[in-house]
């Protein structure tokens, strides 16, 4: 590698010089075979030029945005579309997300391979105005149609408005057995943790997750033939090993624990766990070189190249967990997926410059910055405008 160097901050109010000696991590070859599902979950581009409310009125650069989403095609990821990471509920809003659930479906079917799931949910409902749970169930309707109506499989979203309007865990089962018997195809049932979204506290109707778990598994249960999954995202890997053990079979567990992946998605040797996961946005060209390495057999290779991963997924995902999305859009600047480090809902203020230059050094140290002596110009460029020279 070239030769490279920059000052970035210290968290003592100085600043160091840092040069960079990560090698940039090649992606498999065409065709290479996963040996598990593998989802990642995609942030939206926002179109700075056509941002005229930036916190309240989304604007999306279309072209971009569908160009990362063939980006993860082409690695062999299925895309996760719609989610959490593309700011669902801080800052894309549901005719954006409708928009995107649309574009993307129409992309897929234009792509050879191309596979996705999309996000249906009750964002468009205030949870401060939902009454009762037919008015959860309504929003849930209107998002589940949109999705069918444009040939997609859904992603059953967590739902703060349920949340606060359900009175136990008969509650959640109710709405969701409703929900699953009108569904078309078998859908991923999505657990987002009160960590990624402190409104989803006590979700399953309580706060504690070994009954929250119970009321789950029933429902799953009662429906498995409507349930193809659940993704979970609750950052304790022994919650995920304890309910993946109990699924019905032929129910998958998909692993959103972004602390823990390489080694739920590995499995004990007698399970394992598919991902869907955000981390694998920033991380798709090494995520998809270990997958690959996995899946013919080298494991020492799979884990070589993930390990380096997780300090960096570690510190992006850091508490407060929800502005993870801040640090998936900074790499995807840094990698040239987009020409600006600006986010809908002005989101990229959610994280400071510290947070920022350690992403920067983890993501060097992980090989996953593509043109270093561009990223390096990029970072230091945000370091003047924090006033670092």
């Amino acid at each position: 590698m070239t030769d490279i160097a920059l000052t970035l901050p210290t968290s003592d109010g100085g600043t160091e010089p840092y040069r960079m000696a990560g090698e940039p991590v090649a992606p498999p070859a065409p065709g290479a075979t996963f040996p598990r599902i593998a989802y990642a979950a995609a942030h939206v581009v926002a179109d700075p030029r056509r941002m005229s409310d930036p916190w309240r009125a989304p604007a999306i650069d279309w072209d971009a945005t569908i160009a990362f989403r063939r980006h993860l095609w082409s690695l062999g990821f299925k895309v996760a579309e719609a989610m959490d990471t593309s700011q669902r509920g801080m800052g894309l809003d549901w005719p954006a997300a409708a928009e995107l659930i649309a574009r993307s479906l129409a992309a897929a079917r234009e792509t050879p391979g191309a596979d996705l799931a999309c996000g249906a949910g009750t964002d468009q409902l205030d949870p401060a105005e939902a009454r009762s749970l037919d008015d959860v169930i309504r929003a849930y309707e209107t998002q589940m149609e949109h999705v069918e109506r444009h040939g997609g499989r859904i992603i059953l979203m967590a739902s703060r408005a349920l949340c606060r309007v359900a009175r136990g865990p008969d509650d959640y089962l109710a709405v969701y057995g409703r929900l699953l018997r009108a569904a078309r195809l078998p859908v991923v049932l999505h657990w987002l943790g009160d960590m990624f979204d402190p409104a989803l506290a006590g979700y399953w109707g309580s706060r504690s997750i070994p009954a929250a778990m119970d009321a789950c598994l029933a429902l799953i249960s009662a429906n498995r033939n409507k349930v193809d999954g659940i993704k979970i995202s609750l950052l304790e890997r022994s919650y995920e090993e304890d309910m993946r053990a109990r699924l019905p079979n032929g129910v998958e567990m998909y692993t959103g624990d972004d602390f823990n992946y390489p080694d739920l998605i590995a499995g004990d040797g007698l399970r394992h766990s598919h991902a869907l996961l955000g981390i694998f946005d920033p991380i798709a060209p090494v995520a998809a070189a270990a997958l690959a390495r996995l899946g013919a057999g080298d494991r020492a290779g799979y884990d070589a190249l993930l390990a380096p991963t997780v300090p960096l997924s570690r510190k992006i995902f850091e508490a407060p967990t929800q502005f993870y999305k801040s640090g998936v859009v900074f790499l995807a600047w840094l990698n040239d997926f987009q020409n600006h480090f600006v986010m809908v809902g002005g989101s990229q203020s959610a994280r400071g410059i510290l947070h920022y230059s350690e992403v920067f050094r983890l993501a060097d140290a992980a090989g996953l910055l593509r043109d270093p002596p561009l990223a390096a110009a990029r970072m230091q460029a945000l370091c003047t405008l924090h006033g670092i020279e």
